[in-house]
C-alpha cells in the first residue's frame, strides 16, 4: 500500500466518525424570542404592527431564531405571569409590547437577569430591560395638517383610549397640525379608556359625528372607528396600520408604525453580545413610523404641501412642538423659538390650544 492510500485509508473513517458527530449534535440550537400583546393579532392595529415586526425579524434571522407570542394579555398581573412563564421556558429576549406591561416587565427582569426584555412606551429600565417607543407625534402632526386643510366644518374627532402621555401628545400633535393650516379649527376627544374594543370605539366615533366632526382618528388599536367613517360619510386618518380596505371612500391618510427592522436590530445585538439596556425613542427619521399613502380626494398642492413638511421633520427642520406652545388655560408651555424637549414630552399632561373636550381628571 503507497503512502497515499495509507493517508485516504486512515482519513475516511475520521471523516465518517466527524460526520456522524455533526449529524447527531442536530442543527445549531434556535436562541428564542417572546412577545406579549395587548390585544388580538387579527389583520390591523397596534398589535397587528408588532406581529408584523415579529415576522419580518424571524424571517431576517432565519435559522437563528424562533419566536412565539401571547394575544389578548390584560396589563398587570396576568401580563407578569405570561412574561415570567416566557422566561421560564427558556426565552432569552423578551418584547412586551404595551405600556401597562412595564412593572411587570420589570419585576421579572431582576428575577430572570441573564433574559433580555424590551418594553414598548414605558419609561423605567433596568441593566436587563430598555424600552423603545415611536415619536408617533409627528406623523400625528402631519395628519392634522391633511385634516385641516380639507375640513368644511372645522371640527375633527379623535377616539383616545387612556390619557396617558403617548396618547395626550398624539392629540396635541395633531391639533397644532391642523391648527398651523386652519386657525380655525378644533378637536374634540372621547375616550374609551381601553386599548381595544370595537363596541366602545365606534359609539365614541359615532358621538364626535353627531358634534360635528366630519374628520376623525383614533388612539385605539381596531378599526371601528375607520369603519364608522366610512358609514357616515365623514373622511379618517389611519393609525397603527394601513385600514383603507375598511375605509376605501373615507380614509385619506395617516400613519403608520412599522417596528421589523428594529426588532432585528435588537435581537442581533443580542445573539452578537452587543447588546446593552437603554432608551430608544425613534420617529420618521429611523423608521420607527411612516405616512400612509394619501388618496386621491386630497388634492395634489396638499400631498405636496405634506411630503414638504415630512421632509423638514426627518431632516431634522421642523419639530410638531415648537413655539409658541400654548395650553388650554393660557399657560405658554413652549416659548417662541424652543422646542419641547423629550423629557417634557413624555409627561404632557395638558391639552393645547385648539382641543374642545377636557382633559379627564383636570
Amino acid at each position: 500500500m503507497s503512502t497515499r492510500d495509507l493517508v485516504r485509508t486512515t482519513l475516511r473513517p475520521l471523516a465518517f466518525l466527524a460526520a456522524a458527530v455533526l449529524s447527531a449534535a442536530g442543527p445549531q440550537e434556535q436562541t428564542k424570542v417572546g412577545f406579549v400583546y395587548v390585544g388580538p393579532v387579527g389583520d390591523s392595529g397596534w398589535t397587528f404592527q408588532h406581529d408584523l415586526g415579529r415576522r419580518q425579524m424571524e424571517a431576517a434571522l432565519k435559522g437563528k431564531v424562533s419566536t412565539r407570542f401571547v394575544e389578548n394579555v390584560p396589563e398587570g398581573a396576568d401580563s407578569e405571569r405570561v412574561i415570567r412563564e416566557m422566561a421560564q421556558s427558556g426565552a432569552k429576549v423578551i418584547f412586551a409590547t404595551s405600556f401597562g406591561y412595564m412593572n411587570p416587565a420589570l419585576n421579572v427582569a431582576k428575577q430572570f437577569p441573564n433574559t433580555v426584555f424590551m418594553h414598548a412606551t414605558g419609561y423605567k429600565t433596568a441593566t436587563n430591560l430598555g424600552i423603545y417607543n415611536g415619536r408617533f407625534y409627528e406623523g400625528r402632526y402631519l395628519s392634522g395638517v391633511i385634516a385641516g386643510r380639507l375640513t368644511k366644518s372645522n371640527v375633527a374627532g379623535i377616539v383616545a383610549s387612556y390619557p396617558i402621555p403617548e396618547v395626550v401628545m398624539g392629540i396635541n400633535a395633531f391639533t397644532l397640525g391642523m391648527k398651523s393650516v386652519n386657525p380655525k379649527a378644533e378637536v374634540r376627544v372621547v375616550w374609551v379608556n381601553t386599548w381595544f374594543d370595537p363596541g366602545k370605539e365606534r359609539e365614541a366615533a359615532l358621538a364626535l359625528i353627531s358634534q360635528g366632526a366630519d374628520m376623525l382618528t383614533h388612539e385605539t388599536d381596531s378599526a371601528a372607528t375607520n369603519q364608522a367613517a366610512e358609514e357616515k360619510g365623514v373622511k379618517v386618518l389611519c393609525y397603527n396600520s394601513d385600514e383603507l380596505k375598511y375605509a376605501p371612500k373615507a380614509q385619506l391618510g395617516g400613519v403608520l408604525l412599522t417596528w421589523g427592522d428594529y426588532y432585528s436590530k435588537v435581537v442581533s445585538e443580542v445573539l452578537a453580545g452587543t447588546w446593552k439596556a437603554g432608551s430608544v425613542w425613534g420617529g420618521l427619521k429611523d423608521g420607527f413610523i411612516k405616512m400612509a399613502p394619501m388618496s386621491e380626494a386630497v388634492p395634489k398642492d396638499i400631498q405636496a404641501q405634506v411630503k414638504k413638511l415630512e421632509a423638514q421633520i426627518v431632516a431634522g427642520k421642523l419639530h410638531p412642538f415648537t413655539g409658541p406652545v400654548v395650553d388650554q388655560e393660557g399657560k405658554v408651555r413652549v416659548p417662541v423659538g424652543q422646542t419641547i424637549s423629550d423629557l417634557d414630552l413624555e409627561k404632557m399632561d395638558y391639552y393645547v390650544q385648539g382641543v374642545a373636550s377636557k382633559l379627564p381628571g383636570k
